[in-house]
């Protein structure tokens, strides 16, 4: 089931690049979204670990700068039957963390400066807890897949600006309706990319936030880490590209407004709720 889920979304992504491609670009444009697509899905696949950790600014954190944050990573993962992961850390003052990599054998944990400072020990090993679960339930490659892909729609929608302003002649030549839909193709790809990160089921978070709880034995360690960082997180949002905001544990930028409504995450208070009403 994982594999086919991986498989789908990625064929489903690499069309909607092409598709893109071709309106924005004709025959040509086609062309070269083809071969984006599937260059971008190849180093997806086998980078997706050096790319989400490239995308946050994320540093190596090593063992003896933090050595007890270290063993807590060792202990846990030993308990969910996992590989030790990499361990980074993202250079920012709010809450969050997230996991990345293709599977468990290279997988990593990055978690923020801010994270680091807030939590005592029971609330950080729900956090960490939480992302090892997303890495045994094979959710880390997916987040890293449509992080890329979203990111790639953004940039492609940038260009077509660039080519609607500057390609001159060139660009009337095609009409009023190539136009009309080039226009429109350059509007709605940013959504398409807000679509392509809602394709990452809300539903992944619960399944990591009770997977962490029965790793730990301790709902309530996770769910006073959630709320300490939903309010440190309020008004303080992080600087990191949007594309990958669904791959942190909480929204890492507003929570205000539409970005409420569209949002990647359950809300905070709902997997609270859940898991205090877990029976470990």
């Amino acid at each position: 089931m994982y594999h086919l889920k991986t498989f789908l979304l990625m064929a489903i992504l690499t069309v909607v690049l092409v598709v893109f491609g071709g309106i924005l670009g004709g025959e040509s444009g086609l062309i070269m979204a083809f071969g984006f697509a599937l260059i971008l899905n190849f180093f997806s696949f086998w980078f997706s670990d050096k790319l989400a950790i490239k995308m946050t600014k994320s540093r190596p954190l090593t063992e003896e700068e933090a050595p007890k944050l270290h063993k807590i990573i060792k202990d846990l993962s030993d308990q969910a039957g996992l590989p030790m992961p990499k361990v980074y850390v993202t250079p920012s003052s709010q809450p969050n963390a997230f996991a990345t990599g293709r599977n468990p054998k290279n997988s990593a944990v990055a978690l923020t400066e801010g994270i680091i400072r807030l939590l005592d020990k029971d609330e950080l090993e729900g956090v960490i807890a939480h992302e090892l679960s997303h890495i045994k339930n094979r959710d880390t490659l997916i987040s890293t897949l449509a992080a890329v892909m979203a990111g790639a729609l953004a940039f492609m929608a940038r260009m077509g600006r660039f080519r609607m302003i500057f390609g001159g002649r060139r660009n009337r030549s095609g009409g009023g309706l190539a136009m009309l839909v080039q226009i429109l193709a350059i509007i709605f790809a940013p959504l398409a990319a807000l679509v392509v990160r809602m394709a990452i089921s809300r539903t992944r978070e619960y399944k990591a936030d009770e997977t962490a709880a029965r790793i730990t034995g301790n709902p309530n360690g996770l769910a006073s880490a959630l709320r300490k960082m939903e309010r440190q997180a309020k008004g303080n949002p992080m600087e990191v590209n949007e594309a990958t905001s669904h791959m942190f544990i909480i929204n890492p930028l507003s929570g205000e407004g539409m970005s409420k409504l569209f949002s990647t995450h359950p809300t905070t208070e709902d997997r609270i709720e859940k898991l205090e009403s877990l029976k470990i």
